[in-house]
């Protein structure tokens, strides 16, 4: 199989931070209305295929500031590592007031390939 046309594996880990669970109520609705342009945003991106998604919010309540366990997560096959730096780059440009999402979310790429399980 020739590896210079194969895309990358990647696992986008999200965390939420103590910022987010600061915020009066009345200002949760404009994390989640950024969350989710960057959501699309990953999706949007040219060459970007999203294999799954899993959701920890219901059984895990708080921050994850360690890097594990994680909020959520994003597996994708992304055609290059520019198109990943893009993706994580939109925490650094998406608004959410005056500030930019990376105020209540962080973001982890871990690149790699496909796991081929033999026949």
């Amino acid at each position: 199989m020739a590896t210079e046309n194969r895309k990358l594996r990647v696992l986008f880990c999200g965390a939420v931070l103590q910022n987010f669970f600061d915020l009066p109520g009345s200002d949760i609705g404009k994390v989640w209305a950024a969350t989710g342009e960057m959501l699309k945003g990953i999706r949007d991106l040219p060459g970007v295929e999203i294999l799954g998604t899993l959701d920890d919010d219901e059984t895990m309540v708080g921050t994850s500031p360690n890097g594990w366990p994680w909020t959520f997560y994003i597996l994708a096959d992304v055609p290059d590592r520019a198109t990943v730096v893009a993706a994580c780059n939109l925490f650094r440009t998406i608004a959410v007031g005056e500030h930019r999402l990376w105020r209540y979310m962080r973001i982890e790429a871990r690149i790699g390939r496909e796991l081929a399980i033999p026949a």
